[in-house]
């Protein structure tokens, strides 16, 4: 024998009168466990036939006070009615609305309006726009679509191009709020800085690259396109990741500036910049901030020395058979030298390892190492300014290398453009995607919704390493 629930839904008007309507009615069976409860397709139906009866007596009530003309007050007669529609959470709804005549009229205006239009001034509820763009930054476009079917009352309206361009959409409103770029931010002077607060302690800055595959791809180097990424981590509290590609960003700087600025960074206090010393991050931390210091990262130099160990292990040479242990204890001269800073002596050095290399009759492989060798000396050249000792830092505990920044590339890039797919990007929507992503990540995605939508009642969750999924 099964039961019978009829759900209703009472509206209470402001004099207390209450009006009832049929929502839904089930017929429930209750022999069975698969039986018990609400089915996730009653629990659509249910959600999606409440909010299409709220809706219309909102849009009723703001109907009603609207007839009235705003500047004479007398009722407005009705042109015609059209629908709109408008996507929810919880299904696509189709909304009456009418058109009124002005009455009166100014030079220039139209012969009708129409209030509704003016109210959905976008045709998707924040809440929708919001899980759309959070799921589209953390797993590719398709398991968004497939997510949000399986568990919402959302119809077929809803496929990849809609959740791509939704996402896109608030990229775009995010950079168009984006401050202009500046050469330099650090404003004011010494005066001025003397007299601000005690400033929190230092902030550690770390940028390197990733690679993702292009869409544009017309031979092979044009295969894939460099994306910049980066975190800022204070002393105490969350770390912040940003990420933009260079060759689209035209404010890398007053993106990386308002970063900063958001981790309560002082022009008086202390911030690190660790790089790899690539051409395309080497000026961007400059004149940010008057108290911050540029530092090569020792990661990236260890690797370089460690290739050029393992090429010289291959070295042979009849002429000169201890030729692979002299190389190797060259780099490892060469290693301690950057390790305490001495810049002048390095290079000397990696000038005298050039010269036992280029010899007459040298074999591809110590053509291969000198190559790289020479490489490396003008990396050092390049990058001399910014090597300190980083023996004395790592004694004092203060930060050489910007490995930590490795594990942020694959969380800002790789996991989303890189692994366990095969998407193309175009540079403006890899850029504009990896807006919305660092946003999801660092917490102020639904921050900046609330920016635009004042009443905007969603949270952000934190979102950890181990909870990101590899985009498939």
């Amino acid at each position: 024998m099964s039961l019978r629930f009829k759900l209703q839904l009472v509206a209470v008007a402001d004099d207390g009168s209450e009006t009832t309507e049929d929502v839904v009615i089930l017929d429930k069976d209750h022999e069975g466990l698969e039986q018990l409860g609400l089915t996730l397709a009653e629990g659509k139906q249910l959600l999606r036939e409440v909010q299409r009866r709220v809706l219309e007596r909102q849009v009723t009530a703001f109907l009603s006070v609207e007839t009235a003309c705003p500047k004479c007050g007398r009722p407005r007669g009705t042109k015609d009615h059209k629908v709109l529609g408008l996507r929810t959470l919880f299904g696509k709804m189709s909304l009456q609305s009418a058109r009124l005549r002005r009455c009166c009229r100014q030079p220039g205006e139209s012969a009708s309006v129409s209030p509704l239009s003016r109210l959905l001034s976008e045709r998707s509820t924040p809440e929708l726009r919001y899980l759309e763009t959070r799921w589209a930054s953390l797993v590719s476009y398709g398991l968004t679509v497939k997510a949000l079917r399986d568990f919402l009352p959302i119809d077929e309206h809803v496929n990849v191009t809609t959740v791509r361009r939704t996402t896109l959409g608030v990229a775009r409103r995010c950079e168009a709020e984006l401050g202009p770029e500046q050469p330099m931010f650090a404003d004011g002077c010494q005066l001025d800085w003397d007299e601000l607060p005690r400033p929190d302690l230092p902030l550690t800055v770390g940028l390197d690259g990733g690679y993702v595959h292009s869409s544009q791809q017309r031979s092979r180097r044009d295969g894939w396109f460099e994306v910049v990424a980066g975190k800022s981590t204070p002393a105490e509290g969350a770390s912040k990741c940003f990420g933009f590609v260079q060759t689209y960003d035209t404010k890398p700087k007053r993106r990386l500036f308002e970063v900063l600025k958001s981790q309560g960074m002082q022009m008086n206090q202390q911030v690190t910049f660790v790089t790899d010393g690539g051409d395309d991050v080497r000026d961007l931390p400059l004149y940010l901030n008057p108290q911050a210091e540029h530092l090569l990262d020792w990661f990236h130099i260890t690797m370089r020395l460690t290739v050029m160990n393992q090429m010289a292990k291959g070295l042979r040479s009849r002429e000169r058979p201890d030729l692979t242990t002299e190389v190797a204890e060259d780099l490892e001269r060469l290693k301690w030298f950057l390790w305490h800073g001495n810049v002048f002596r390095a290079l000397q050095t990696a000038e005298d390892l050039e010269v036992d290399l280029d010899v007459e009759g040298a074999g591809p492989e110590q053509r291969k190492l000198l190559k790289t060798v020479t490489e490396f000396g003008g990396y050092i050249r390049a990058n001399g300014a910014w090597i300190p000792n980083y023996g004395e830092r790592y004694r004092y505990g203060e930060a050489i290398s910007s490995a930590f920044v490795e594990s942020t590339v694959n969380q800002v890039v790789s996991k989303r453009m890189v692994k366990k797919q095969q998407m193309r990007w175009t540079p403006e929507g890899a850029h504009l995607l990896l807006q919305t992503r660092t946003r999801t990540l660092n917490g102020d995605l639904a921050a900046t919704f609330r920016t635009w939508y004042p009443a905007f009642s969603l949270e952000d969750r934190e979102t950890t390493d181990e909870e990101l999924p590899a985009a498939a």
